[in-house]
């Protein structure tokens, strides 16, 4: 019984660790719908639609790497560190969006 209930407080606790992750997912994803809006309401040019989409893979593909070297968690400061790369390219959408 000690066993399950430790084992369950050591799950809950890597719970916060493992949604970074998901968050990282779910942003890149709201990034690419955005990027094709823009694309389809002809306020992005192909030129932004290719810089932003390779802004977005290069995003996705550091956070693959992360995992893979973390067993599939994010440390605090690489989740802060892609959060940082999520907000910039953000900021990027709307300005070449809304020029």
């Amino acid at each position: 019984m000690q066993k399950i209930v430790l084992a369950a407080v050591a799950a809950l606790a890597l719970l916060p660790i493992a949604a970074s992750a998901g968050e990282v997912q779910h942003r890149i994803n709201d990034e690419r719908a955005r990027i094709d809006q823009g694309v389809a309401g002809r306020s992005l040019s192909y030129g932004q639609y290719r810089r932003l989409d390779n802004g977005l893979d290069h995003i996705e593909a550091q956070r693959d790497r992360d995992l893979r070297a973390n067993g599939g968690r994010l440390t605090s400061g690489e989740d802060r560190q892609l959060n940082r790369e999520e907000n910039n390219l953000s900021d990027r959408i709307y300005w070449d969006k809304h020029t």
